[in-house]
């Protein structure tokens, strides 16, 4: 597999087409934001991942990546774009790989591997491939109820696990599940990854795969679910849930996790949906985890707006609020899904009061919140009345939690 294609250079996309580039083969990356394929060509990247840079730099000086608006031919194509959810059944938009596939079928020859990495709904790669034949009626693709047929298209769903700030490492070090339509797709699609990662490549079916992905994610909602109730639940009690939490995790069979201001990013907050928008009456917990992670944000402002009124009471008229963090966790700048984001643009549309944003991994604000401020966290700390962190950025370790203006949402680092 010399030549590969990888559609998507966001967060998961560019290091996996970088770590590619890196061990030998010949990559071009594919997007549709010309400023981060402008960007990626000169040797930067676009966002914020420790140890990416450096390597991308050197892939880009050695002729061995490459990104494009367009793809071009290949070994094996690689699809890592966004799969959102719509509506208010939380159903799976799927349109990205639709137009991937579209733009990628007219390239492909006998022999091709195609490997989809977007986290999605179970059927999703059969989905995928349908489109693919309708396209190229002149090739055979495999099916997933025939998983001993030759076909001239093989067709893998290969999930990513990685942490983000810990991508580079990761992605060569942690075991990858490879879901192939056939044994044969499975087989090919576990020479690509061999490329650079050193974990196990564990076959199985794409269903199979996709499923492990929504259920990786979804058994940490749960547990982050546990701890954001167990926090509201603390604090009508008048009870200090870090310290309940420390005591109860002494027990040699228990881990409660750390509660936050809600659940955010690409995975957590979505993949569950889909697990109930396909299981509606089956999915319970699932369901009623991801409810009470998505209700916490409101718990988080009326927390705030409670010790703003305080303030009004005794004669601040229009009181200063510092929010701590805008990003959906510690030390990145990717604001997708983020709790804090929506608390923010909430706290925003409040009257007579002044919002404070801070946010050290970005220099300019989302659109959702352009009319606010982002300001240094000296000048927030020095300014605001109230002060709520949101995130456990390392930055924020120097606040004092014990300060009386000070609420925190988050581990007290």
């Amino acid at each position: 597999m010399k030549n590969i294609c990888v559609f998507g250079l966001g967060y998961i996309g560019l290091p996996t087409a970088a770590m590619f580039a890196h061990h030998g083969a010949n990559v071009i990356g594919v997007d549709v934001n010309p400023h981060a394929v402008e960007t990626i060509n000169q040797g930067k990247i676009h966002i914020v991942e420790p140890g990416l840079e450096a390597i991308v730099k050197q892939a880009v000086d050695n002729g061995k990546l490459k990104a494009s608006l367009t793809p071009v031919h290949s070994d094996a194509y690689l699809i890592a774009v966004p799969t959102p959810f719509k509506g208010d059944n939380h159903e799976p938009d799927l349109s990205y790989i639709h137009a991937v596939s579209k733009a990628l079928a007219p390239l492909l020859e006998k022999g091709d591997v195609v490997i989809l990495e977007s986290t999605s709904p179970v059927g999703a790669t059969e989905k995928m491939v349908e489109w693919l034949a309708e396209e190229r009626p002149d090739l055979t693709f495999p099916k997933y109820h025939e998983p001993e047929n030759e076909a001239d298209i093989f067709v893998a769903y290969c999930p990513e696990r990685v942490l983000p700030g810990k991508v580079v490492e990761e992605l060569i070090s942690n075991d990858r599940i490879i879901g192939g339509m056939t044994k044969e797709s499975t087989e090919k699609a576990q020479e690509v990854y061999r490329i650079f990662v050193e974990g196990d490549l564990l076959a199985t079916n794409s269903r199979t795969a996709e499923m492990a992905k929504l259920t990786e994610n979804a058994s940490r909602d749960v547990s982050i679910a546990f701890a954001n109730e167990l926090s509201i639940i603390s604090d009508k009690l008048d009870i200090n849930v870090w310290e309940l939490i420390e005591l109860a995790n002494h027990h040699p069979r228990v881990n409660i996790l750390q509660p936050g201001a809600g659940v955010g990013g690409h995975c957590i907050a979505v993949d569950p949906w889909f697990i109930v928008n396909q299981n509606p009456e089956e999915a319970r917990i699932i369901r009623a985890a991801r409810e009470i992670n998505d209700s916490k944000p409101k718990w988080v402002i009326e927390k705030i707006i409670a010790e703003v009124d305080k303030l009004k009471e005794q004669g601040v008229e229009t009181p200063v609020v510092a929010l701590l963090g805008l990003a959906f966790k510690p030390n990145i700048d990717d604001l997708r899904e983020s709790p804090a984001v929506n608390i923010a643009r909430e706290m925003l549309d409040i009257g007579s009061i002044e919002v404070l944003l801070v946010e050290p991994n970005i220099n300019k604000l989302p659109k959702v919140l352009e009319f606010g401020k982002l300001v240094s966290l000296s000048e927030a700390l020095e300014r605001a009345d109230v002060v709520a962190i949101l995130v456990a950025h390392d930055d924020f370790g120097k606040v004092e939690i014990s300060r009386k203006n000070v609420m925190s949402f988050v581990t007290n680092r």
